[in-house]
Parts: C-alpha cells; sequence; structure tokens
C-alpha cells in the first residue's frame, strides 16, 4: 500500500472529509507551496517506510489477529470475514488492525486520529474518524456481529469476544 496525496481546489471540509474517506492519506488545496508538498510526500514516504521494516521484522504470528469469524493479517495487509476478504483503504486497515491490537481498550476519534493519521492538519476530526468507522461497519457486516462499539461520548472500542 502506497501513501496517496489529494491535491485540490476543493476546500471545503465535506470534499476534504470524501477525499480521506476514499482513501487518501493526506489532502492538500491549491494554492499550496511546492516545499510544503515535498515535505509533505517526503513525510508519508519515511512513515511507510518506517511501517514497512517494522512490519518485517515481526514475526507472522504477532502480525496476524483473529477473531470469531474475522481474520486480520498484518503481514499480508489482508482482511477476512468468513473466509471472504475484504478490500479495506490503507487508512481503514490501520484503525482497524490497531484497535483490534487493543481488544476493550476505548479510545476518543482524537486518540484514533492522532494515532492513524499522525499530522496536525485543519480536518474535522471527528467526521474523518466517524466516517471510517462507518466503512468498517459496512465491509465487515456480514459476519452478523459489530467488532467495533460506540462508546457514546466517548469514541470506540474493539470488541473481541465471541
Amino acid at each position: 500500500l502506497a501513501p496517496v496525496i489529494v491535491v485540490s481546489a476543493k476546500k471545503e471540509d465535506i470534499d476534504k472529509i470524501h477525499g480521506l474517506g476514499l482513501g487518501a492519506d493526506d489532502y492538500m488545496t491549491k494554492p499550496f507551496s511546492p516545499s510544503e508538498l515535498v515535505a509533505r510526500v517526503k513525510a508519508h514516504i519515511n512513515r511507510y517506510e518506517s511501517l514497512t521494516e517494522k512490519s518485517s521484522e515481526k514475526t507472522a504470528k504477532n502480525e496476524t489477529i483473529e477473531v470469531g469469524d474475522l481474520k486480520i493479517d498484518r503481514t499480508a495487509l489482508r482482511v477476512f470475514v468468513r473466509g471472504e476478504e475484504k478490500n479495506l483503504t490503507s487508512k481503514e486497515f490501520d484503525l482497524l488492525y490497531y484497535m483490534a491490537s487493543h481488544p476493550g481498550q476505548v479510545f476518543s476519534r482524537t486518540q484514533l486520529y492522532n494515532r492513524i493519521w499522525q499530522d496536525n492538519s485543519e480536518f474535522n476530526i471527528d467526521e474523518v474518524v466517524r466516517f471510517h468507522v462507518q466503512a468498517l461497519r459496512r465491509k465487515l457486516s456480514p459476519s452478523g456481529k459489530d467488532f467495533i462499539q460506540t462508546v457514546w461520548g466517548i469514541g470506540y472500542r474493539f470488541i473481541d469476544n465471541d
């Protein structure tokens, strides 16, 4: 999975949310400084390389999470529900894997955003995280179980009990 940066003239929050919702890792609006674009590209490449290096250093056992009908394979970057592979964006995968790695722990939307997106952009954090959680729920729903529970007024938690 390679990092994706959207460069657009559309400046409305809904356009940014939509772009990120489609799987982009970053969103820049025109006009922008070419040096800022280069800095963002370098930051994303460094993060990508760091994650792939860390991934190759871990064992396959530590890279797979299985909960009921759900299997998350970090090494292959694949998710299966009842044996059927689900196509997730890189951010959806990262969000699911992170939450599944910490079952039962409650995360605020801000905590999830800071962990997964790792930037200080001007996006509406609540909307971005909510959008990605909704997308994950839609894609994982054939299992008949909602693995991501909403904790009203706080955020979300991954439920690992069958």
